[in-house]
């Protein structure tokens, strides 16, 4: 067994016998070191916090812009002071743009007497501004109780509707199957009542179709709260509990339009088998490859939000080589002057007209061709090929 020899006096080739554990500790050292840009950025955080960074900014130009007016009173026009008043409404949040507002004005009011002439223009343009700032306050007021800058409460709601739009997100599938799903909402807003959520478990597609009651952006935050939880419970219920489980979560909500109604369907990739349960929703349809033909598929449930206790029936089936089945809302098939039954018989003529020998894309032909535009549509097709 060999001696070991201390650190201190290893010999490294060529260099003799030096230090190594100094040397590593004198470059680590030196690694640590900050730069110069470095030690400013932080003094820069210590001085200014990065929240009152655009403040600061803000109030700067406010200055510079006041000092222009007083002394070019010709050339620099009250009306600039507009601009950090607009920008502040989008990057301030709420406890300060109240304050920074009262501050334009005050600089306003002092920047006035500087004129030369006090015209109509003039008075009409100071008008014009403190009626703008009136509306900033009473916008950082409203805003008041998110909490959060304009920017940054646009970019919350982004982050919502992008969740919404990832629960209906389609896993992957075998080569045999094509699933495809489309959303549109009331107003032409990503903001909907409806929503679909897809989850595959081992060979086992789940895949719920609801519609929140409401349209629009008025059922798109309740769409959304109902959405991350029904995405919950599909992945983690048997087939046989997931819509009895989807009813007791909306009925303890105790919403005051607190109801939904929900189609659900449990498809085995591997023979084709399938289960639907419905919650007050339209029937599925399955087109049968071998006779070309439509097939509504009848199911019954109650609504989901209003009784409690209930227990929602399954209708089986198999899909086979080259059939199809489509899940939607109400608003593809009723509308003011149309009831259910007449819509379903008038989509299933355009899907069979729309779907002719291809079913790619055939979500988007169908949704796009028929439905109210004044009401959120769904559509999922599920296609064996």
């Amino acid at each position: 067994m060999s001696a070991r020899v201390p650190l201190a006096s290893r010999t490294v080739h060529g260099q003799g016998h030096w230090p190594v554990a100094r040397s590593s500790t004198v470059s680590s050292a030196r690694e640590r070191r900050p730069t110069l840009g470095e030690r400013a950025r932080d003094l820069l955080n210590r001085v200014v916090p990065r929240g009152s960074r655009s403040l600061i900014v803000l109030v700067v130009a406010t200055v510079a812009i006041g000092v222009a007016i007083w002394q070019f009173p010709v050339d620099a026009p009250l009306v600039t002071l507009l601009v950090p008043l607009v920008v502040s409404s989008l990057m301030l949040g709420p406890r300060q743009l109240p304050w920074f507002v009262v501050f334009v004005l005050l600089v306003l009011a002092l920047v006035v007497p500087t004129q030369d002439d006090i015209s109509i223009r003039i008075a009409l343009t100071v008008v014009i501004i403190f009626g703008l700032g009136f509306v900033v306050l009473l916008s950082s007021f409203r805003r008041s109780r998110l909490g959060v800058a304009g920017i940054q409460g646009e970019q919350m709601f982004i982050d919502l509707r992008d969740r919404i739009l990832r629960h209906g997100g389609i896993p992957a599938l075998p080569d045999e199957w094509y699933v495809a799903a489309e959303l549109r909402s009331a107003g032409g807003t990503p903001f909907a009542g409806d929503f679909i959520v897809a989850s595959r478990v081992g060979e086992l597609l789940e895949v719920a179709v609801v519609d929140v009651s409401g349209k629009g952006q008025g059922a798109g935050t309740r769409a959304l709260l109902l959405s991350g939880a029904i995405g919950g419970l599909i992945s983690a219920l048997p087939p046989a509990d997931f819509l009895a489980a989807a009813n007791t979560y909306l009925l303890r909500q105790d919403w005051e339009e607190g109801f939904a109604t929900a189609i659900h369907l449990s498809l085995d990739l591997t023979t084709g088998r399938f289960e639907l349960r419905t919650a007050g929703h339209p029937p599925a349809a399955l087109r049968h490859a071998g006779s070309g033909r439509w097939e509504v598929i009848e199911t019954e449930g109650p609504i989901l939000g209003l009784i409690e206790g209930t227990t929602y029936a399954a209708t089986s089936g198999e899909m086979r080589s080259g059939d199809a089945l489509l899940l939607y809302t109400d608003g593809m098939v009723e509308t003011r002057t149309r009831d259910i039954g007449s819509g379903i018989d008038k989509m299933l003529g355009q899907a069979e007209r729309l779907l002719r020998g291809d079913f790619e894309g055939g979500a988007t032909r169908i949704i796009e061709s028929i439905g109210s535009r004044n009401d959120d549509r769904a559509l999922m097709l599920v296609h064996r090929r």
